[in-house]
């Protein structure tokens, strides 16, 4: 039974705070960053449920504002792959080492940041078309089962794919909530209880301000300090999984 003590309300608060601002000014990240601090009073399945939970209503805020920018065709495949794997990141949750997973991972996305971000160019993959975008919703969907980490598989294939800025938050950020959505259904019902509300209701100053302060900053963000951002993102956020 987790215990509400200040200290707990007061990492839960920071833990959402700087979640928001990396998902408002990356669109991405917040899982990562937010249970990077969350997991330290609470469990691994409850930590997924307040993930996608306040993750998804951050994500709804944000897809709402740039909803113009959405593209349905590229984003298609990505969720026909993402929802099939969903249920096999839930049922993945209760029997796998989670801290294994999120040190592997991590681990991997500090390596990928700190290439991107030495790198004069990143390499363009353009094969595969449709189904390589579904296996990419596949991997994510499991992750988001995990945790709640869809957005790392989807936002570091738009960086390879070599989309623009725009379109790739019209992608990957419509993707990550619809994830966060799926994942929430099913986990819901293992761990939702009157706490998990509690924590919820805890979340929404500092998710509705950090979201605020991230969007102000992606507005003055061009393609390539939008692509570096990304790329630091990327690798910080794998450093606090592995931490």
């Amino acid at each position: 039974m987790l215990t509400l003590s200040a200290g707990t309300i007061a990492l839960v608060s920071l833990g959402a705070f700087i979640g928001a601002v990396s998902a408002g000014a990356a669109g991405f990240a917040f899982a990562m960053t937010a249970s990077a601090i969350w997991l330290h009073v609470m469990d691994p399945v409850r930590s997924a449920l307040l993930v996608v939970a306040s993750g998804g209503l951050l994500h709804t805020i944000l897809v709402w504002r740039m909803r113009a920018t959405i593209d349905r065709a590229r984003l298609a495949p990505l969720l026909i792959g993402g929802l099939a794997g969903v249920p096999i990141g839930v049922a993945l949750l209760t029997v796998v080492d989670t801290a294994l997973v999120r040190r592997m991972l991590g681990g991997l996305m500090v390596a990928y940041g700190g290439y991107a971000l030495l790198a004069p160019s990143l390499p363009r993959v353009t094969a595969g078309g449709r189904r390589a975008d579904a296996a990419v919703g596949l991997v994510g969907g499991v992750m988001s089962g995990l945790g709640g980490y869809s957005g790392v598989p989807a936002t570091i294939w738009a960086q390879l794919r070599g989309w623009p800025k725009e379109l790739a938050r019209g992608v990957y950020q419509p993707f990550i909530l619809a994830m966060h959505v799926s994942t929430l259904v099913l986990v819901g019902g293992l761990t939702f209880d009157r706490t998990s509300a509690l924590l919820l209701v805890i979340t929404l100053p500092a998710l509705l301000l950090g979201g605020w302060l991230g969007y102000r900053l992606y507005g003055h963000l061009n393609e390539r300090q939008f692509r570096r951002l990304l790329a630091a993102m990327i690798a910080a956020s794998g450093a606090a999984l592995v931490i």
